[in-house]
């Protein structure tokens, strides 16, 4: 496919979704901009793209950590002359076990890059779309986003922060030209599993599915202007039966399948 002229800008570009994101904005002919914290990853995939498809892929090697990304990020962006007409904010990460006992500044991380990372990066790059009259934002949301998970607390919560913003968002940008989706992926299999210490838990032992079909299905989702993609008919029958199910019993469930066994949990009572 010929140069489209019109760059993606993908977060937590250096491996799973993130890869995939990327080779298929850039088989569609739009050149990239890779952001993540791995340098050599980003280089070698960028080198990959380049070759493969002939189009531009900018290195942006930034820790979505820090507060100051974002802006750093745009800075470089209109240094030089890259206009975003797709953003997907991919990068992410998951902690597991009680809250109680969490590593704070882990927990806070998680929040930041799932969170606030997303929303800012958002703010800054959403005006410049909406005075072109045409863009579109992907932003990486979760079943988990649907119902609460003890044993994964944080992350659940951070992921209906997603879900609700977006959704949110993609109403407030009707008739701009410019369009927000939220994907809503079930358990990838991808390196979050191996980050977040639940390999070993039910959920990702029971059924994960492929980065690149979840990825494509994402992407159509975005490219079509929906405003929420769920990739499997597992998670897509698995959302509806929420809406019917009491909650004791979905947050019961969720608690279950997050547990890997490997740390005891804290008594009922003062966990619940």
């Amino acid at each position: 496919m010929g140069k489209s002229n019109k760059t993606a800008l993908v977060t937590g570009a250096s491996a799973g979704l993130g890869a995939e994101f990327s080779r298929l904005f850039a088989a569609d002919g739009h050149d990239v901009v890779l952001v993540a914290r791995r340098r050599e990853n980003l280089e070698a995939l960028a080198g990959e793209l380049e070759k493969k498809h002939g189009v531009r892929a900018t290195v942006l090697p930034e820790d979505l950590t820090d507060a100051g990304a974002p802006e750093r990020i745009v800075k470089t962006l209109g240094e030089r002359s890259i206009d975003v007409e797709f953003l997907v904010n991919n990068a992410g990460f998951g902690t597991s076990g009680p809250f109680a006992t969490a590593d704070v500044g882990r927990e806070l991380a998680m929040v930041a890059v799932n969170v606030t990372t997303l929303v800012h990066l958002t703010r800054l790059l959403l005006p410049a779309m909406i005075a072109r009259k045409s863009g579109r934002i992907l932003n990486l949301g979760s079943t988990a986003g649907f119902v609460p998970g003890p044993f994964m607390a944080g992350y659940y919560a951070s992921k209906a922060f997603v879900n609700s913003f977006t959704q949110a968002l993609a109403y407030e940008l009707r008739g701009t030209g410019v369009t927000a989706t939220v994907s809503c992926p079930g358990a990838t299999a991808t390196e979050f599993a191996a980050v977040a210490g639940t390999e070993k838990s039910r959920l990702f032992q029971a059924a994960a599915m492929g980065a690149t079909v979840v990825a494509l299905h994402a992407y159509r989702a975005m490219m079509r202007g929906r405003p929420m993609a769920i990739a499997g008919l597992r998670n897509q029958l698995s959302i509806q039966s929420l809406r019917f199910a009491p909650r004791a019993m979905t947050v019961a469930l969720a608690a279950s399948l997050n547990q890997t066994g490997d740390a005891p949990a804290l008594p009922a009572s003062k966990a619940g």
